[in-house]
């Protein structure tokens, strides 16, 4: 019983190991960094941020028994590195949908804000 239970956790690691591995083929520094593009003197080099998840499992049942997993990879551009003239800078790409939700946040904090000065100041002349 002991040996059976230690294969079955051997088995599962080397799942989950090769997972790894082959999500991390993917999500490798040339896909942070992508190929560098030089145009008239300035050279663009993109950069991305890699997130990725993964996970297994196993179970028994009335003599069955399996095992599972899956992952995933996300890869989103996050802006360019510049170099002009000697010089290299970081340029961010900006989220236009992350741009319209700092907007809303912010202006609905302006608007409870403006609420609760006008309730305080209610209640002194008062």
């Amino acid at each position: 019983m002991e040996n059976s239970r230690e294969d079955n956790l051997n088995s599962q690691s080397s799942f989950v190991e090769r997972l790894a591995q082959k999500l991390g083929i993917s999500a490798n520094a040339g896909s942070i960094y992508g190929e560098p593009v030089e145009r008239d003197g300035v050279t663009v080099i993109p950069v991305a941020k890699a997130m990725y998840g993964f996970g297994g499992g196993s179970g028994k049942k009335a003599g069955e028994e399996g095992t599972g997993g899956g992952g995933g990879v996300s890869i989103t551009p996050i802006g360019y590195i510049e170099i002009k003239d000697g010089t290299t800078r970081f340029r961010s790409i900006r989220d236009a949908q992350m741009v319209m939700k700092i907007i809303a946040v912010s202006g609905f904090l302006a608007l409870l804000t403006a609420r609760t000065i006008g309730k305080m100041l209610r209640r002194q002349r008062r």
